[in-house]
């Protein structure tokens, strides 16, 4: 789990789902070792976009997530401003139904 953006408005976080399997099964060897765990050939993650304003979030993973990544990608090119960035954040987050919990 890495935050990507954190502002007074938008919180995102890239969110890593195959860490835990990949590294299980790269830590399994030796002959008194168990099997090694199998590695999902689909590598799964996803971001979650926290709107602050609304007290709500939206996880995007699949072909949303592979969207966002092409933001990402076009922002690492070309260094957006700050407005910039929250104008997309904001598309993203009109897709939020769940409210942010706290634990």
């Amino acid at each position: 789990m890495h935050t990507l953006y954190d502002s007074d408005t938008y919180s995102v976080t890239h969110m890593l789902a195959n860490t835990a399997a990949t590294d299980a099964a790269s830590v399994a060897g030796g002959e008194d070792a168990a099997p090694a765990l199998p590695v999902p050939t689909l590598a799964r993650h996803g971001f979650e976009i926290v709107d602050k304003r609304a007290n709500k979030e939206v996880y995007l993973d699949g072909s949303w997530a592979e969207l966002f990544q092409q933001h990402i990608s076009a922002w690492q090119q070309n260094t957006p401003t700050q407005e910039e960035v929250e104008d997309t954040l904001e598309q993203y987050a009109e897709l939020a139904q769940n409210p942010v919990v706290v634990h």
